[in-house]
């Protein structure tokens, strides 16, 4: 057995479609302005309130990307959890997110190619029950070793 092994998530023999995990986190002006600097995306909307007020928002929102990488969170700590490999991401932005809204991201596997090794997932960001952000991913997962 590896010394990785227990750092690994689920593998690919212990999914099951309909099987789901989530994550929630409420969206602070420390978390917009972090994620100004580290994605560079420096858009006033997210930063300057004099700008979005001007806006059809009428305030600052949270960067849609801040919203769907807690769907990343999701996929890579819950399920499948550490060792998966994201493939693909589509994403639909909903609704825009406020500073000091709770944001749940749920992942739910709809289908498993066991030959690819591939699982499809709806992935959402919940507002309360309030679709903020929705979307499909396809996850690479690996296989229990075998012997």
């Amino acid at each position: 057995m590896s010394q990785f092994a227990a750092m690994n998530g689920l593998y690919l023999e212990d999914l099951k479609v309909g099987q789901s995990a989530m994550f929630g986190k409420t969206v602070t002006e420390a978390d917009i302005v972090a994620f100004a600097g580290v994605s560079g995306d420096t858009n006033p909307i997210h930063l300057h309130e004099g700008f979005a007020r001007g806006t059809r928002f009428g305030q600052r929102i949270a960067h849609g990307m801040l919203s769907a990488s807690f769907i990343s969170t999701v996929i890579g700590t819950k399920l499948p959890g550490p060792g998966s490999v994201y493939i693909s991401q589509t994403l639909n932005f909903m609704a825009p997110v406020l500073i000091g809204e709770t944001i749940t991201a749920v992942a739910t596997i709809t289908a498993i190619d066991d030959k690819r090794r591939r699982v499809t997932l709806k992935t959402q960001c919940l507002n309360g029950d309030k679709v903020v952000v929705d979307g499909e991913a396809t996850i690479l997962v690996p296989r229990r070793d075998v012997g």
